[in-house]
């Protein structure tokens, strides 16, 4: 399978973007999550490119070869949004598919609530709507006890040392100790290190969360995303409550929703086969 890749400026912004397919096939853009790139989707490219699809997965701002603008409101999710939509003008798309992992889940979200006319299809695994998630931080004690590491993410430079100081070990073992076992091997935990130590990375790569946690976030009301909308959720997510799925299915006109009993956190990574079937059923 070849990839394209190529840098786009947009929102002010360079976004590294690798694609993928038939150049006048349907837009998919796959969004990775923290503290992942684009290399999450690489097993990906070729089934949904095979299906006919143009896919088109981006460092997102902060991220790899990706600008890394300076300063946690550079971070909103208005502009990882706006990014997003950018980029598929960009390309030429008016409107797109969108499939996102984590934080690239939230954004998705925030483009459905932002621009909703946009979006074809949406899919997020693992992750919920912004505000329903930081709603849960708030006032679920449960949620709040499993997103711990977010308000220590907030602290200025100290995260950054921390992990600098341990040799990136907390990153790997954030991705190795809740995942398949063959999911990230050394090879690919090497390349993931190289993204991370790109300069300037890490800061921005955490701004994500400094920026969340100081916004406003309202959340949609029910049924009001308009979208066919699919939710696939690892169960054994040691991250974000499985309960969060259907609160998100609540906003959505049309949503189906996927449990994994046995997956956790990194589904895109431990239920590859079937996450790619939801795939290529659900997109077309």
């Amino acid at each position: 399978m070849h990839l394209e890749h190529t840098s786009f400026i947009v929102n002010g912004v360079s976004l590294h973007v690798v694609q993928a397919g038939p150049a006048d096939g349907p837009l998919v853009v796959l969004l990775h999550g923290f503290p992942e790139f684009w290399f999450e989707w690489r097993d990906y490219f070729a089934p949904l490119a095979q299906a006919g699809f143009r896919v088109a997965a981006p460092d997102q701002r902060g991220y790899n070869l990706s600008s890394k603008p300076q300063g946690a409101a550079a971070y909103h999710l208005d502009n990882l949004a706006a990014d997003i939509f950018a980029l598929a003008d960009a390309l030429g798309r008016k409107t797109f598919r969108v499939v996102g992992h984590d934080w690239g889940s939230a954004v998705a979200w925030w483009m459905a609530s932002k621009n909703p006319s946009r979006l074809e299809r949406l899919v997020t695994i693992d992750a919920p709507h912004p505000a329903v998630w930081m709603s849960a931080v708030r006032n679920d004690p449960v949620q709040r006890r499993k997103s711990w590491y977010v308000q220590a993410l907030r602290i200025p430079w100290l995260p950054e040392f921390m992990i600098r100081l341990g040799g990136y070990s907390g990153l790997t073992r954030a991705l190795t100790s809740a995942a398949r076992k063959d999911a990230f091997t050394p090879e690919i935990l090497a390349q993931y290190k190289t993204a991370w130590q790109q300069p300037g990375a890490l800061t921005a790569m955490i701004n994500w969360y400094r920026a969340v946690t100081a916004a406003d976030l309202a959340t949609p009301p029910p049924k009001s995303l308009p979208m066919p909308t699919l939710i696939l959720w690892g169960d054994e997510d040691i991250y974000v409550g499985p309960k969060l799925a259907e609160a998100c299915a609540d906003l959505c006109a049309s949503a189906r929703v996927v449990h994994y009993p046995c997956a956790g956190h990194w589904l895109p990574h431990d239920e590859r086969e079937a996450v790619t079937a939801e795939l290529l059923q659900f997109l077309p």
